[in-house]
């Protein structure tokens, strides 16, 4: 997975409750990893049995970062870039699911993820250059950006991209998978409660100390420390919320602002939102389907999270309009105030 070095994606703001039981307490920690701010926030009866289960949480983040991260030259993900058009290799098998997954995302997304767009993220490379690449070298990768090169073999554990010079990038899964992972990690250590963060995407399940639900403040993409909405999980939410927008990582040249999200169609920068939030079941599938919508406009994109069960949506089109599938308006376990 390329990670940025930059930081994250999205700033969510995270609303915290200052009263609570006599019993249970707020713990939070921050670390960073996958080259972003992670930061785990728990409810737990003492500080000790806090710090053992954010501690497990932190190093199981860090463990699939060593598998899945482009920037680490050992990294499975990496050997199997390196391997492009030459061998198979075996892989871990979290990385054999994680692509799986999102080969599955690539398929009900009509090919709007795709996380064969590595030449392209590296031709681009936004977060380190203002530079606009041309039609032409835009079109040489594109034979590298099909999906169908990249095959999986579960029996022997290995992955092989067909075309030289192919690369996978997980940056729009990646960081939702992890913190699936870290949240069964935590629920193990027997917390009941709390918010695992990996930049735009967050595990929350659970309610505060106070019994109020746990409220999440999406930033909101033109106004600098503004918030857009507020989601507040209710009834003991068990659930997750990926936001994906333009704001973090982009480059402004000649009035046009350049961002991180490409469109699988064009290879240029996603066209059509400011910002989209996905919330679902579980942390993967809103990142890959915020992911995915991103680079749709906003009709195809409320048309896809009328497909997904379970699966909502809040899009800030390009002309400011902040839209909410049908399925959250009295939702069971969401609630949601436009602030914009």
């Amino acid at each position: 997975m390329r990670f940025s070095k930059s930081l994250p994606l999205l700033l969510l703001i995270i609303i915290l409750a200052h009263a609570c039981t006599p019993s249970v307490h707020i713990y939070k920690r921050s670390q960073v990893l996958m080259g972003t701010v992670v930061e785990i926030t728990v409810a737990a009866q003492n500080e000790k049995s806090a710090e053992e289960a954010m501690t497990a949480a932190f190093k199981e983040i860090r463990r699939l970062e060593e598998i899945m991260s482009t920037y680490i030259p050992s990294s499975d993900i990496s050997r199997v870039n390196a391997a492009a058009g030459l061998s198979p290799v075996k892989v871990h098998r979290d990385l054999i699911l994680v692509v799986k997954k999102a080969l599955e995302f690539a398929r009900v997304s009509g090919g709007a993820f795709n996380i064969a767009l590595g030449p392209a993220i590296d031709l681009w490379n936004v977060t380190e250059s203002d530079r606009v690449p041309s039609d032409q070298e835009l079109e040489a990768i594109r034979p590298l950006t099909d999906l169908r090169n990249i095959i999986v073999d579960e029996p022997t554990e290995t992955l092989f991209l067909k075309e030289k010079g192919m690369r996978i990038n997980l940056g729009g899964i990646g960081k939702g998978f992890a913190a699936d992972y870290a949240y069964n990690v935590l629920l193990k250590q027997g917390v009941k409660s709390g918010i695992v963060a990996i930049a735009g995407d967050l595990r929350v399940f659970g309610k505060r100390p106070d019994g109020s639900a746990w409220n999440i403040g999406i930033t909101h993409p033109r106004k600098k420390e503004g918030v857009m909405a507020q989601v507040q999980f209710l009834d003991r939410a068990d659930m997750a919320i990926s936001t994906s927008g333009d704001y973090e990582r982009f480059f402004m040249k000649n009035g046009v602002r350049y961002h991180h999200v490409l469109s699988p169609d064009t290879l240029h920068p996603s066209r059509g939102n400011q910002s989209v939030s996905v919330i679902a079941k579980d942390s993967t599938t809103a990142d890959a389907i915020s992911t995915a919508i991103f680079a749709m406009d906003p009709a195809k994109g409320f048309k896809l999270l009328e497909s997904l069960p379970g699966v909502e949506g809040i899009i800030m089109g390009d002309d400011g309009h902040i839209g909410l599938s049908p399925g959250l308006k009295g939702h069971p376990k969401v609630a949601i105030e436009i602030i914009h």
